[in-house]
């Protein structure tokens, strides 16, 4: 067969089989439009029954669809129409308790959420349609209880080629979208509102590698762009940008969770302003704690990190570079004799306004020092009014990281601390009133 006549045929089998996909309407498999009827069973079907036949669209059209916990096969795209919303159940014994063979820290092998998946490809959920998990319904307790008492909204372990366009998200039992080894992830112009319980995360990223985050607008309780490593894989070649976030903790933040680590992030283009709901507050300040925290406490590695075009405005100590000690392993007795390792980052064109006084920091530990970070063209306008303030001599080597963990520090700009190859070039630190405080303190640096 010649080449012509080769294109030709190929044509018509993607043709074809563009043709064959369908759309698979939940309603003509059982699911209801009110919320005094459970439609799990009708929108699995419609899942089963798609994924059976080799993928295709599981279409939510508009209304109102009650469920507990669906699963997700590979080669299924869940569509929601405009006007569509998916609620989660209110009540705990419609969400199944879902077993992974994938080990990770604290994230637990059997958890309940509104949508899982594990080990499936080509998978997506898409449209201008809306999932709220009324995760408000869920009292907290005990301190680990996410994911067990709690539902997450989404969950994905192990999966490649994930797609998440569009929609909104709101109102988790704990963390929104939970991203756990997972190898190409997209996700896309999505807004997430997650502020009615503990642990309300806007994204976790987990272990997971080639990923593109763009266009997110997320208001949420807890962290906001959170990646996180609670196994041996790294997080590696991540692109986040042009993103809108709120969050009472930590805007962008690396950590805490660091077995594996973080290589080759880029994230860029950020904006990080106060919620416009301060009704509530389960963690965190009001004003939020961070916009950028950069953290390894448990032996990994974070290297190759650039953080670029940041502008915000609140957070009560913007800049947060930690390297610990705490050595937390991924499952139950594993012992870390190493400390990990921090360097490369550079941190580039950042404005901040009405931050709080705390001031900013980068350190590590004695005989492990972070390396070769830049800072470049910074401005932070923050709250002054500090005393003097000596230097910490607790370095909290085993202390969960937190911008605050110190208090107010001896520097209202930045506290400098077992450190080599820090480049501070057009950093401004301005404070809004007098401050005691010398602008830079700097201890066993090079």
């Amino acid at each position: 067969m010649n080449r012509t006549k080769l294109i030709a045929a190929l044509s018509v089998l993607l043709f074809a089989h563009v043709l064959q996909a369908r759309d698979f309407l939940i309603t003509d498999f059982g699911a209801v439009s009110n919320l005094q009827s459970n439609s799990t069973m009708g929108i699995q079907k419609a899942i089963d029954e798609c994924s059976r036949q080799g993928g295709g669209r599981v279409v939510v059209p508009s209304g109102q669809f009650c469920m507990g916990t669906i699963v997700l096969r590979s080669n299924v795209e869940l569509h929601l129409e405009h006007g569509a919303t998916l609620y989660g159940s209110t009540q705990l014994k419609d969400y199944l308790p879902m077993k992974s063979n994938y080990v990770s820290l604290r994230t637990q092998t059997t958890t309940i959420q509104l949508i899982y998946a594990d080990n499936v490809q080509n998978v997506a959920i898409t449209g201008t349609g809306t999932i709220d998990g009324r995760g408000s319904a869920f009292e907290k307790l005990s301190w680990n209880d996410e994911g067990i008492t709690r539902p997450h909204l989404l969950r994905f372990i192990q999966s490649r080629d994930i797609t998440v366009k569009d929609v909104t998200l709101k109102n988790s039992g704990c963390w929104m979208q939970h991203y756990l080894a997972c190898d190409r992830v997209k996700i896309d112009g999505i807004k997430v509102l997650n502020r009615n319980n503990y642990n309300n995360d806007a994204l976790d990223l987990d272990g997971c590698s080639d990923v593109i985050v763009t266009g997110m607008l997320a208001d949420s309780d807890d962290d906001g762009i959170t990646l996180k490593s609670t196994s041996p894989r790294l997080c590696e070649n991540v692109r986040i940008s042009n993103c809108v976030v709120s969050s009472h903790c930590n805007a962008i933040k690396l950590g805490t969770e660091s077995n594996g680590g973080y290589r080759n992030i880029s994230i860029s283009g950020i904006v990080v302003k106060p919620s416009a709901d301060q009704s509530s507050k389960f963690f965190g300040n009001e004003r939020g704690t961070s916009v950028i925290s950069l953290e390894v406490v448990d032996g990994g590695v974070l290297e190759n990190v650039q953080v670029s075009n940041i502008v915000a405005e609140g957070t009560e100590a913007p800049i947060f570079v930690r390297l610990g000690n705490r050595a937390r392993g991924y499952y139950e007795g594993q012992h870390i004799d190493q400390v990990g390792t921090l360097r490369n980052v550079t941190i580039s064109d950042v404005t901040v306004s009405n931050a709080g006084s705390t001031g900013c920091s980068i350190t590590g530990l004695p005989d492990h020092c972070v390396e070769d970070i830049t800072l470049r063209n910074i401005r932070i306008e923050h709250r002054g009014g500090g005393k003097q303030t000596p230097v910490p001599t607790d370095e909290k080597e085993k202390e969960y990281p937190e911008a605050t963990m110190w208090g107010p520090l001896p520097a209202h700009g930045f506290f400098v601390r077992h450190a080599r190859g820090v480049v501070f070039q057009n950093v401004v630190v301005k404070p809004l009133q007098p401050d005691d405080r010398p602008e830079y303190v700097k201890e066993d640096c090079d």
